[in-house]
């Protein structure tokens, strides 16, 4: 039997780690956050409360094997109290990095760091309760600038229309870099949204894209069967906030008010060109500026440079010579030193960003985990820390963690606090409302 760590906790870690587990081995799972589950529970919307919980009893049951250990509150990177070289000293005989895509994805645009200019990423993780996400500044104003057209700005747009328990959002515009027939969100997520939409305006920016489109031989009047089947269907306009879609256009700057806040847009004017069977766009000299006070980046994700493993074009460097037949590497490789660092994998969105979802990222975590597999089979023994070992060390460093019994307190709470309040659930959105919940359920529970 050895030891394998597992650095995060989403769908991508804890199926390896279970594959691992079944494979007759340690396992010890190392999360930087508190509760486990990854994008599964911090990136689903929040009302999927079937796909939620189906998800919580899987991931429970992973949690469940005896010989695999949680140890939750725990980051990993060059800034936190433990480092790779720290795990490297606990002497392992293998390592799967499932840390996701936790890094911004900016367009390196002038004024991106005005006030009221977000990463889609971190929106999501504050109203799905992250911390400290959840008690950071996400404030929105009455005109938001949703750049991306793809699942995940359907999600925003349907919280700031919908869901949000402070409505703001009065004209949200969605900035898309290519036209309508280039939209990557499923029609079945855009039901949520599609009464906001404001057909008139979607009419008069189809008729100022038509020649752009007809140029590459697309035509608006099939907009409607092909991408936007909502034109299909008898108007049912709501009142509330309102939905527009700019085509064609890209952002190029940012302009801020005195205080500090974005308060206009500049984009430029895009044209469509066919590429190898494909679509692609180029940016014109022709600009445009949108009145805005809010912006959000929904472009995708990177990984996390600072997590500390190579890093190269916004992804982590993994093995060319052990990808498989479709170009999948799960080996990390150091291309300074021309090696592989062995016995270490990235799986998930940690090897590839923004790929697929729940069951894209299980898959890829268990393919992941039968890399690992095959190589424990030749790895040396060694003398590995023990999970109580590394709990010991960890407390040295001050870093205070949470075990599996500590999750089922804290879900107890969570539980108990929803019900408190008339809800249909409750997340704690600071680690230490968490932390004193696991400790007054435990002493509740020790009372009784």
């Amino acid at each position: 039997m050895k030891t394998v760590f597992v650095v995060g906790a989403g769908p991508a870690g804890l199926f390896a780690a279970q594959k691992i587990a079944l494979g007759g081995h340690e396992v010890i799972v190392l999360n930087r956050d508190i509760k486990p589950g990854g994008l599964a529970e911090y990136g689903i919307y929040p009302t999927k409360d079937k796909m939620k919980n189906g998800l919580r009893k899987q991931f429970a049951k992973v949690l469940g094997l005896p010989n695999v250990h949680y140890l939750g509150g725990v980051a990993v990177s060059n800034e936190s109290a433990l480092t790779i070289p720290h795990l490297r000293e606990f002497a392992p005989q293998a390592m799967v990095f499932a840390v996701g895509a936790q890094g911004t994805k900016k367009l390196g645009l002038p004024g991106e760091d005005a006030r009221g200019v977000y990463a889609a990423k971190d929106f999501v993780y504050h109203y799905n309760s992250l911390p400290p996400f959840a008690a950071q500044d996400f404030s929105i104003g009455k005109r938001v600038a949703i750049v991306g057209m793809g699942n995940v700005m359907v999600d925003i747009a349907h919280w700031l229309l919908v869901d949000a328990p402070v409505k703001t959002a009065e004209d949200i515009v969605v900035v898309a870099r290519r036209g309508p027939f280039e939209a990557k969100f499923d029609v079945k997520e855009f039901n949520y949204i599609e009464k906001y939409l404001d057909r008139d305006a979607f009419q008069e920016e189809l008729k100022r894209i038509q020649p752009l489109l007809r140029a590459v031989g697309q035509d608006c009047a099939n907009v409607a069967d092909d991408t936007f089947p909502v034109l299909n269907k008898p108007a049912d306009r709501v009142s509330g906030g309102r939905l527009r879609f700019r085509f064609l256009c890209s952002p190029q700057a940012i302009h801020s008010d005195a205080a500090g806040r974005i308060d206009r847009l500049t984009v430029s004017e895009n044209v469509l060109y066919e590429r190898e069977g494909s679509i692609g766009c180029k940016a014109t000299d022709q600009t445009a500026d949108l009145d805005v006070d809010t912006m959000i980046f929904a472009i995708g994700d990177v990984a996390d440079p600072s997590v500390g493993l190579p890093y190269d074009r916004d992804a982590y460097v993994t093995n060319p010579e052990t990808a498989d037949t479709k170009g999948a590497s799960y080996e990390i490789f150091d291309p300074q030193g021309g090696h592989a660092l062995e016995g270490i994998y990235a799986v998930g969105w940690a090897r590839k960003a923004s790929d697929g979802l729940v069951g894209i990222a299980r898959h890829d975590g268990e393919v992941g985990a039968a890399n690992v597999l095959k190589y424990l089979e030749t790895a040396p023994d060694g003398t590995s820390i023990s999970a109580q070992e590394l709990l010991a060390r960890l407390e040295q460093k001050g870093v205070q963690t949470v075990n599996k019994a500590d999750l089922e307190h804290l879900t107890r709470a969570e539980d108990q606090e929803a019900q408190a309040r008339g809800v249909p659930w409750h997340k704690f959105g600071h680690d230490d409302a968490m932390l004193r919940a696991i400790e007054a359920q435990k002493a509740k529970e020790s009372a009784v």
